[in-house]
């Protein structure tokens, strides 16, 4: 009986053989794929166009604004027609509250994401999917008239940089919560079921595996959740107000920032203010440009291979 068996399979190299053979595709298929790869190609640069078109308008008409005491004057003193200012107390503003920004809602936003990941409590962490979903879409003003009316008007603490940060990190901790979340989703359970294996406690399991190998995503999603806000006005025309002299100080007094700088000069009618405000947009553009550089040189530094 076994004899007759080997002798009706066929031989392991001609079964190999056989499953290797590839069906040919119909031409049908190849039609549709081009077709399909071609529709997709032309969305991306119909995409792209408008980006490409407002980026180089932005630079030919920001350099016209730039000189070279841009970068390191403010408008203090200079009157609606006086040339040259520049936009340093903006830079300054800009850095600090979007700095005070990320150091507030990062780390919440990457704990609210290993709870929701790592932790699920059921109901209690599909409400706050919800509410943070919620959030995503919530119109910015709506965040700055709360902290003006919270904190600036509430307990009395007037205009200031800290107020614009809270008013952003509102902002920018949903977009925090769910990148984070799905970054730490696309974390293979082997990796955490190995660790766990070795007898390594689960925090320490989130801590060294998790997010290490995560890292990269993480990375880009807060600087998503940047640049969402760095380009922000209508927050801080309540909550930072703006002006023209440096203030270093974000707890005390009105400070100006970047988008500001730019709404404040391009609502001028005046020519040579409108040349500012080209040049305040393209140094913004440049700054989160920067920001994303250095972001991702710091998320290969620290990736996990």
């Amino acid at each position: 009986m076994s004899d007759t068996l080997e002798a009706s399979s066929p031989p392991p190299r001609a079964r190999h053989r056989r499953s290797s053979t590839l069906t040919p595709i119909s031409p049908r298929r190849r039609i549709t794929n081009g077709v399909m790869v071609g529709l997709m190609w032309l969305a991306v640069i119909l995409a792209a166009i408008p980006l490409v078109l407002v980026v180089e308008y932005t630079i030919a008409q920001g350099i016209r604004g730039l000189h070279p005491g841009f970068f390191s004057q403010t408008l203090e003193g200079l009157g609606p027609l006086d040339s040259g200012g520049g936009a340093y107390h903006a830079i300054i503003g800009t850095l600090e509250q979007v700095g005070i920004a990320t150091l507030i809602s990062v780390p919440i936003g990457i704990l609210v994401a290993i709870d929701l990941t790592e932790y699920n409590r059921g109901m209690f962490s599909n409400a706050i999917r919800y509410f943070v979903d919620v959030m995503t879409g919530l119109p910015s003003i709506v965040a700055g008239l709360f902290i003006f009316t919270f904190w600036v008007v509430g307990l009395g603490q007037g205009f200031s940089g800290f107020a614009a940060a809270l008013a952003l990190s509102v902002l920018m901790l949903p977009i925090v919560v769910r990148s984070t979340e799905e970054m730490l989703k696309l974390v293979s359970d082997e990796l955490r079921e190995s660790s766990l294996a070795l007898g390594v406690p689960k925090w320490r399991t989130i801590v060294s595996v998790v997010l290490p190998t995560a890292s990269a995503g993480i990375v880009t999603g807060v600087m998503l959740a940047v640049a969402r806000v760095m380009g922000e006005t209508a927050p801080l025309l309540m909550t930072a107000f703006g002006t023209q002299a440096l203030n270093t100080d974000p707890f005390k007094g009105a400070q100006s920032s970047l988008p500001l700088f730019v709404f404040q000069q391009a609502s001028s009618a005046f020519q040579v203010n409108v040349q500012r405000a080209w040049a305040g947009a393209l140094t913004l553009i440049l700054v989160v440009i920067l920001l994303n550089v250095a972001a991702r040189l710091l998320a290969s530094r620290s990736k996990v291979s």
